[in-house]
């Protein structure tokens, strides 16, 4: 993008092709899960490739490389000479690392920048741009990459022709809503800035010199030597309210005396002025960034009201979730939640991370009388859409359209509902049973819980590491969260429920670590299963191989009875790829009774309630017998003898795991 060339003319178009070639580069592998909870994919098309496309509509060549084939020793000196523009995609990974594919290229920028062999020019000429992708809910990380690629190229004496973009994949708190609408906003007011320096007279490269509102470079061809405000005709029409194009990210958090004093020999006895200096600007940017940390905590809008929980890019994505997921385990069980937020972004959630994540409330709050109404009201329109289609049983169909059971886990952390008891109280007062799920890392919540008809925890993982790695809390206290639930659910009194989820490659091999788990929360009964698998996500590196086969879930679960003696295998649900590992005080006579039985469970709630919480009862007293066919060994294998199996004809070879 030669500044001096006024036109592309017929005669040089070839050659000012090759010199001006356009670079972007990736800090993923392209088509490859990128974590941070979010993978650089729209509609199956890369960020990189959104933007190449763009930028070749301008009649520009365009190379898209992967940094894990990149040897900035080799190459990127080249750039300083070159035309090129080169921007860079990065994402932060966990605890503010880079990914896998760029943390050479990051280790070498980083030593680079601080090397006084290198210098404060070695990359002065090369022309560059960053996009970072992050999520604000770590708060501490939040594109920790991104900010550091840009602050060592500006190191090297890069300039920046485009202010650093933040894409955020906390649809919550995203500027725009959702990481491709802050990737979309960036990359119009790059495209228009890219277009201004083919024209080569309305704007030059950024000096990484300006400050914000102002950009010190000249117009081409201009003699002025004042630094002047952007004005409004320079800007895009749609970003007339953004930030300039120009404008220096890094110029803001570094300043020019420390870029300009960063290889420069300094006398020892400056040495005392220079680390007070630095002392004081490193305890003001801490100061600055715990105030900004908790007004994110806030949740709230700049006019100090909570802001909602679903933003319209949030509908419109479980929109299409819910319509993919409406198969029902049981035709009067509604499955809804109170709270859409969640404290983990587990690897394998079927929601692909598009709810808001949070550690506390911070949202506009719904009434339980209005969330129950409505929520009844939507599994009935629900049901509604199967009438008349082959294979449903009238009679289920009537019973379908009066909910007898209501599982809480749908989405997110239902717990976190700040009037989760009054939502339970009214459910039970409707003679709703409940099933409450808790990815335990709400203690508190837990202890301070009424009594719900069965309440499971998830336990995803066995060690602090391997929970990290797949439910990947935003607490950083999880480990202790983690522990601190399960003690507090060995106090319940009702029915508890460990939730295991097995995947493959992931949590099978430690079994001596669940028994111990066990021990802590005593619970009375323990659910296995494979993961299941929900298609290509957006979030998550799983696949198809991280399920597990039935028959692999059968040999877990045999191994891991035989480590907790109090406990035997109960019941089967091979369709589910589901095993049911129980307490022995469920087993009477020789028979077990794991079952619940719903209509003396309203009877106990009712004279809980009615006694203001002195009349307890425990699940011993609203017990069932097991049927036959629900039994571990059974021929059956938990599928219902009066129910009518459909198997698929003619189906392709199987390689799942259920």
């Amino acid at each position: 993008l030669d500044p001096s060339l006024d036109m592309w003319d017929l005669s040089s178009s070839l050659i000012s092709l090759w010199i001006n070639r356009f670079y972007i580069y990736m800090g993923l592998a392209f088509g490859i899960s990128l974590w941070i909870c979010v993978q650089i994919v729209i509609k199956k098309q890369g960020f990189a490739t959104i933007l190449a496309e763009a930028v070749t509509s301008l009649d520009l060549p365009v190379a898209i490389i992967n940094l894990k084939e990149y040897d900035p020793d080799d190459h990127l000196v080249e750039e300083v000479t070159s035309k090129n523009v080169c921007i860079f995609l990065v994402a932060t990974y966990t605890d503010g690392r880079p990914t896998e594919s760029a943390e050479w290229f990051c280790k070498w920028l980083e030593e680079a920048s601080s090397d006084f062999r290198f210098g404060k020019t070695y990359l002065k000429g090369m022309r560059y741009a960053v996009f970072g992708l992050g999520n604000s809910a770590y708060a501490s990380y939040f594109n920790k990459v991104g900010k550091n690629v840009d602050k060592w190229l500006w190191m090297l004496g890069a300039h920046r022709v485009m202010t650093r973009g933040e894409g955020d994949c906390d649809v919550g708190r995203s500027k725009h809503g959702s990481i491709e609408a802050d990737f979309r906003v960036w990359k119009t007011k790059f495209i228009y800035q890219l277009q201004a320096l083919c024209k080569g007279g309305k704007k030059k490269s950024c000096g990484g010199n300006c400050k914000k509102g102002k950009c010190e470079s000249n117009q081409h061809g201009s003699e002025e030597t004042e630094p002047r405000p952007h004005t409004p005709d320079e800007l895009h029409p749609r970003d007339t309210e953004e930030e300039e194009p120009c404008e220096s990210s890094s110029e803001e958090e570094f300043g020019t005396e420390d870029r300009q004093g960063l290889n420069s020999v300094v006398d020892v006895e400056d040495l005392g002025k220079i680390m007070d200096r630095v002392k004081k600007e490193k305890k003001e940017k801490e100061q600055q960034e715990e105030k900004t940390s908790l007004f994110r905590n806030t949740g709230k809008n700049e006019d100090g009201e909570r802001r909602a929980m679903i933003t319209p890019a949030l509908r419109e994505a479980l929109t299409k979730q819910v319509d993919a997921s409406r198969e029902r385990r049981f035709h009067r069980c509604m499955e809804t939640t109170p709270s859409l937020a969640c404290a983990n972004k587990c690897v394998f959630c079927w929601r692909h991370h598009t709810n808001p994540v949070g550690t506390e409330w911070r949202w506009k709050m719904d009434q339980p009388e209005m969330i129950l109404k409505e929520a009844i009201e939507n599994h009935q329109n629900m049901i509604k859409q199967f009438k008349g289609v082959p294979g449903v049983q009238a009679g289920r169909f009537e019973e379908g359209m009066a909910v007898k059971h209501c599982a809480l886990s749908l989405v997110g952390e239902p717990i976190m509902y700040p009037e989760i008891n009054r939502f339970l109280k009214l459910l039970h007062h409707c003679k709703i049973s409940s099933f409450l799920v808790t990815n335990a890392q709400f203690p508190m919540e837990i202890r301070n819980l009424k009594p719900v008809t069965q309440l499971y925890v998830s336990v995803d993982a066995s060690t602090k590491d391997s929970l990290k790695k797949i439910d990947r809390p935003l607490f950083k206290d999880f480990w202790q969260r983690f522990l601190d639930s399960l003690k507090a659910l060995a106090a319940k009194q009702q029915r508890t429920v460990y939730r295991l989820t097995l995947v493959k490659a992931w949590n099978v091999d430690e079994l001596q670590a669940y028994a111990q788990l066990v021990s802590l929360g005593n619970p009375d009964f323990i659910e296995v299963k494979g993961v299941t698998y929900c298609g290509e996500s957006s979030a998550s590196s799983l696949t198809m191989a991280n399920v597990p086969w039935h028959e692999e879930v059968v040999r877990f679960v045999r191994e891991l009875a035989e480590l907790i003696p109090d406990y035997e295998i109960a019941c089967e649900h091979e369709h589910s790829n589901c095993l049911l590992i129980a307490h022995k005080k469920f087993k009477v006579d020789g028979e077990w009774w794991t079952w619940i039985d719903y209509s003396r469970f309203q009877e106990l709630v009712q004279e809980y309630e009615d006694s203001g919480g002195s009349k307890t009862f425990g699940a011993k007293d609203y017990m069932s017998k097991t049927p036959h066919w629900a039994l571990f060994g059974a021929s059956e294998r938990g599928f219902d003898p009066k129910d009518t199996r459909y198997q698929r004809k003619n189906r392709s070879k199987d390689i799942s795991g259920c």
